[in-house]
């Protein structure tokens, strides 16, 4: 099938009329009668464990992005070339279905969940959300706030979350099948983003998220010693970097060995993964790959203006419009999904 301009501009109107109908009553302060004080007690849970692990704002807020970033599977016969699979719509989102742990087949355990943790500490919030307000707040909700807060944790922008999430009751490792992957080209990345309804920006920002955490010398490996034929590395690594990498991640060394996605301020907020991004410090190949597109350079290169953000985009603002944004993706609100009792289980 040709995909014309009209075709295109026809296909995001209805992407965006469906999100639209998923967002519909998401709004800020959506607990302010029913339990007040949801909100403070996610920050207060989230801030007392950071204190004996520090690792942990990367950890919730990569909870956030895997728990919203299951596949959507639809059946538009057309549409499904450009954004979704099928036209009986069906889609996850950011319904807490990542949480439950149903066997194993649960969503939890699939190959492109691989490392991602914090499971408990949202349980512990929802324990104590259970105990102020039961049968009130999701768990769904818990992870976008929890998320919040941990950027709020490391020095990054405070924002407003819009509630109102109700749980999935589905949680399934093959709607798990196609996560972003470390090995994807930014083609393939921005194909993946554009079935959730998110662009090239959103991508650039998401990914930014990096500038927090750290990754495992089994993601390194392909990168630093099979990149090339004759087992060279991925040459936009910058030499000086290179040995760096190479010691902290030795060939036949410990895979689980975990290094920083953030050369220089692996605990702070901050745009300084984009620097590295553009200077061949970026540590995962698909961060590398940002700038060898000519629409992400672009995007990168437009937050590290000598006049930014005086003279152009806020990089900490657009970051809170993006991770927004994608807490919208397909939520299930109303009458859909449940209140989970337990964010472990279904009710």
């Amino acid at each position: 099938m040709v995909w014309t301009k009209t075709k295109v501009n026809l296909a995001l109107s209805l992407v965006s009329f469906f999100l639209g109908i998923s967002v519909a009553d998401l709004k800020v302060g959506f607990y302010s009668n029913t339990c007040p004080q949801a909100e403070s007690i996610v920050k207060k849970v989230v801030s007392g464990a950071s204190l004996s692990d520090p690792n942990l704002p990367a950890i919730l807020l990569r909870l956030h992005f895997h728990d919203c970033f299951v596949e959507v599977q639809s059946n538009f016969p057309s549409l499904s070339v450009l954004f979704f699979r099928s036209f009986n719509t069906r889609f996850q989102g950011c319904d807490g279905s990542i949480l439950v742990d149903n066997g194993a087949i649960s969503e939890k355990f699939a190959f492109g969940h691989e490392g991602v943790r914090g499971f408990e500490i949202i349980e512990a919030v929802k324990a104590e959300l259970e105990a102020a307000c039961p049968g009130v707040v999701s768990c769904a909700d818990i992870v976008a706030l929890a998320a919040r807060d941990s950027i709020s944790l490391a020095n990054g922008p405070a924002y407003e979350v819009p509630t109102g999430r109700r749980d999935g009751r589905v949680s399934n490792m093959s709607l798990a099948k196609d996560m972003p992957d470390i090995s994807d080209s930014v083609e393939i990345l921005k194909d993946k983003f554009m079935q959730k309804g998110l662009h090239a920006k959103e991508l650039v920002l998401l990914s930014a998220a990096h500038t927090i955490g750290t990754t495992a010398c089994f993601f390194m490996t392909k990168r630093l010693y099979n990149f090339l034929p004759g087992g060279q590395p991925d040459p936009t690594i910058n030499p000086v970097f290179l040995p760096e990498l190479t010691t902290r991640c030795p060939q036949n060394g410990d895979v689980n060995t975990r290094i920083p996605m953030d050369r220089f301020s692996e605990r702070l907020f901050d745009k300084q993964i984009l620097h590295n991004i553009k200077d061949g410090f970026a540590v995962l190949q698909t961060d590398a790959g940002l700038y060898e597109d000519v629409a992400t350079r672009r995007i990168v290169n437009s937050y590290l203006g000598l006049l930014n953000p005086l003279f152009g985009s806020s990089f900490e603002s657009d970051f809170v419009k993006a991770i927004v944004k994608m807490g919208k993706i397909d939520v299930k609100t109303g009458s859909k999904g449940e209140i989970r009792r337990v964010c472990s289980a279904f009710n």
